[in-house]
């Protein structure tokens, strides 16, 4: 298994610097590597970041907020990407179900109103304005007001071009990319507004959302969870409230892992940036088949603002980050700023699959050949396994800042067919559910234990 985190932010909070620092972190020799992106001339902190169907992530805005930078984990290399039409930061990007990019809001950076919709398309690079999908619908009420209203859309591309934005507004809406663009009202998912709240897709048209608070910062946190169900494009979508999680959390963060259950870390019960006030260090797991909750283990270290989680290849799940020193501008003094919630460090959780129940480490499953790791929409897998009575399943592979995981979802594959050993798995026949990009994929055995992955690319031709 080769596995990296590959991570970026300012040198220091506020203004830009048309430069970004970089680091990534090998799993395998523990080797950190860093260096200093300036070729772009864009300051990539409090981006949107979405994941393209070739694998080059498109990190949009942010502190050079109508910058745009392409990454190519294949060869480490940053591009230069065209600058969006209306600069933002603090937007939320989703890749579509035709491998566009959709984004929406920002208006932390650059002017505060008209921060409606634009799309990208990787074919003709570039950007094109949606008036009609208007960012009003999904503004929450922050004390602090519009610079806070429109960010970090919980937003999944879906059927046909179609976005379904679960929050944090308690409004839930449809937005269309198609034409003119357009928006659909969805339903109320909450008696209040969920900032830094986690939203994760679990399977198809299975929404967990969870925590968050009704401003942005300086507000208390909720424990309330729902899971929403969503089907086409402008239907009414369906909320459940299930059990609660033990700890209100803001600024937390979540994972869906391969059996479908979803890992939340950090947070707090009251939302402060830049503070370890009151840091939740347990983590809690969401199982869907008993809409409950299980508190495991605790994090050494608080994860709070600006911290992040994210899936590994081998079941785990990276935990890290966390703060970054406030200044008043780049370049400006740190002396008076609180250092010690800066945590430029991480940790690795292993979830109760892993183990057997004495603890000692469970027998993986393993996938010893692959018919290929490219695989259009609809297409066939052929996978061979000596696993018995194995399930299959593709989890998108993520990325994520400020609570926003876009990119992640989990597809289990149903339809699998077996000869022998060789396993035949259909992929759903529906981008918009198998939405085009790289995705892990797992084999679990009878046990609920996962294999260590292989990477698939999932395209549309």
């Amino acid at each position: 298994m080769m596995a990296k985190v590959s991570s970026w932010g300012a040198d220091a909070f506020g203004g830009a610097s048309g430069r970004t620092q970089f680091a990534d972190y090998n799993f395998n020799t523990g080797a950190v590597s860093a260096r200093t992106v300036a070729n772009t001339n864009h300051d990539m902190f409090c981006p949107g970041i979405s994941a393209l169907e070739d694998g080059r992530i498109l990190i949009q805005g942010g502190s050079d907020a109508k910058k745009n930078s392409f990454y190519n984990p294949s060869t480490n290399t940053f591009t230069t990407a065209p600058d969006l039409i209306m600069a933002r930061g603090y937007q939320t990007g989703t890749t579509l179900s035709d491998g566009r990019v959709f984004t929406i809001g920002g208006a932390y950076s650059g002017p505060r109103q008209g921060k409606d919709g634009e799309v990208f398309d990787p074919k003709s690079n570039s950007w094109r304005a949606l008036p009609g999908a208007k960012n009003g619908p999904l503004l929450t009420t922050d004390h602090e007001g519009i610079w806070r209203e429109d960010n970090h859309a919980w937003l999944f591309g879906w059927k046909n071009g179609s976005i379904f934005q679960a929050g944090p507004s308690k409004a839930m809406n449809w937005y269309s990319a198609n034409g003119n663009g357009a928006v659909v009202a969805a339903g109320t998912r909450d008696t209040d507004d969920a900032m830094c709240g986690i939203w994760v897709m679990y399977e198809p048209g299975k929404i967990l959302t969870a925590g968050g608070s009704p401003d942005y910062t300086d507000s208390d946190a909720n424990n309330r969870a729902h899971v929403i169900s969503i089907g086409e494009y402008g239907q009414a979508a369906t909320v459940e409230r299930v059990a609660d999680m033990e700890y209100a959390r803001g600024f937390s963060n979540a994972v869906v892992l391969p059996d479908g259950t979803v890992l939340v870390t950090g947070g707090q019960p009251r939302s402060k940036v830049f503070t370890d006030d009151d840091g939740i260090l347990q983590a809690e797991l969401f199982n869907p088949a008993t809409k409950s909750w299980k508190t495991l283990a605790a994090e050494a270290v608080p994860r709070n603002y600006h911290s992040v989680s994210i899936l590994l290849p081998d079941g785990r799940v990276f935990s890290g980050g966390g703060g970054l020193c406030y200044t008043a501008k780049i370049g400006g003094s740190t002396v008076n700023c609180n250092k010690l919630v800066d945590h430029a460090d991480g940790q690795t959780f292993s979830p109760p699959y892993l183990f057997n129940k004495d603890g000692s480490a469970a027998a993986r499953p393993t996938i010893s050949a692959l018919s290929s790791t490219s695989v259009k929409v609809g297409g066939q897998l052929k996978i061979t396994t000596s696993t018995a009575n194995p399930k299959f399943v593709l989890v998108r592979i993520g990325s994520v800042t400020h609570s926003v995981n876009s990119d992640q979802r989990r597809i289990p594959l149903t339809s699998v067919t077996r000869s022998g050993t060789q396993y035949a798995a259909t992929l759903p026949n529906e981008s918009g559910v198998l939405i085009p990009g790289h995705y892990y994929l797992f084999t679990i055995n009878e046990a609920g234990v996962p294999s260590v992955a292989r990477t698939v690319k999932v395209t549309l031709s």
